[in-house]
């Protein structure tokens, strides 16, 4: 039973729970929940109704009615979220939920105006890009049908990471296009996507927007948000549960160049690092810098001297190494990664 991120995995507890990496234990899928039944929550599907949760709240909905699906994690240490694999109903996979949307809108059957842009977004990736069908997908709310036409964003996935930069290319070039139907964001959205991901002053709305607006992974169509997101191809997808064991070391603060982002839009994004001055914690050599949410992934590029907040880990594999783990919350509170230098003007 393969996943990777991106996947959505409906449980037979009438739950949905959003897949957060590529390597599972034998006895469970690692996923984060996302969704629960409730009677007057806001999203619907096949009469049934559903509400998103947060972090703090989707922890204590689990320990409350399903304390199987945490586990204490002999890899990482930490507690974490897990669906027993007796407990999967069905496996959501974005590139089937796409090439479905797609054959409504072949048939003249989609009538769903967030589905009609959903489309758009995929010809022009294979059109304008030269990325195949096979290697696009649609996740985020659209993926489990519990979207909302009028509000939901369209979290739009690339599979392999240099079909990622290709995409994120390609809308740098158009965003900017009068005639093009994907659009960089304008001053309107900003606010709103800022508060949505930042629940502390780590960045202020003005940081924020310089760092989102030079990345060329979110945009609009049609008054609609999308997101570009990446996740790597089967033929990329390394090692197996286990073979690597993290060992939580508490807070730490750097400062330090990046040496190397080509898997910065990875999930988890991540940075290799030099020249590292260690400015608050309990270690003094750090490699690596890894991101689980993408508020920070790709926020700095090869040579940029940032300056990073988290939790450090060791990484005991074939070779022993020191990261500083960022996003370890979807919501980040306390952590971050960003220029050391920055000045908006």
């Amino acid at each position: 039973m393969r996943a990777r991120p991106r996947d959505f995995i409906y449980t037979r507890d009438d739950l949905f729970l959003a897949t957060t990496t590529y390597l599972h234990p034998d006895d469970r899928i690692l996923a984060f929940l996302r969704y629960i039944p409730k009677e007057d929550g806001e999203r619907s599907r096949n009469k049934s109704r559903y509400t998103k949760v947060d972090s703090k709240q989707a922890y204590e909905y689990l320990n409350d009615f399903f304390p199987n699906y945490i586990f204490d994690c002999d890899v990482t240490q930490v507690q974490m979220m897990g669906v027993p694999k007796d407990r999967v109903k069905n496996m959501l996979k974005p590139e089937e939920r796409l090439k479905e949307i797609i054959q409504w809108s072949l048939e003249g059957v989609l009538e769903d105006q967030l589905l009609q842009k959903v489309v758009m977004v995929a010809e022009i990736f294979q059109d304008e890009a030269g990325i195949s069908a096979s290697h696009l997908g649609i996740s985020g709310s659209i993926l489990p049908g519990l979207h909302d036409t009028t509000v939901s964003d369209i979290d739009f996935v690339i599979y392999g990471l240099k079909n990622h930069r290709k995409a994120m290319e390609t809308f740098s070039d158009i965003k900017h296009d009068n005639d093009s139907p994907l659009n960089a964001i304008g001053d309107d959205y900003w606010l709103k996507l800022y508060e949505k991901r930042i629940k502390d002053s780590s960045l202020s709305y003005q940081e924020f927007q310089w760092y989102e607006n030079r990345k060329n992974n979110r945009g609009v169509i049609s008054g609609t948000l999308f997101d570009i997101l990446a996740t790597r191809d089967w033929s990329e997808i390394e090692g197996t549960y286990g073979d690597k064991l993290y060992e939580p070391l508490g807070y730490a603060e750097i400062e330090c160049t990046v040496k190397n982002a080509i898997a910065s839009f990875d999930n988890p994004a991540v940075y290799e690092v030099e020249d590292v001055k260690i400015l608050n914690g309990p270690i003094k050599s750090i490699t690596q810098v890894a991101s689980y949410t993408h508020t920070y992934a790709g926020q700095a590029v090869e040579g940029e001297r940032i300056l990073v907040k988290g939790k450090l880990e060791k990484v005991t594999g074939k070779k022993t190494i020191h990261r500083l783990k960022v996003g370890t919350t979807r919501e980040s509170v306390g952590e971050y990664i960003k220029l050391k230098n920055l000045k908006i003007s």
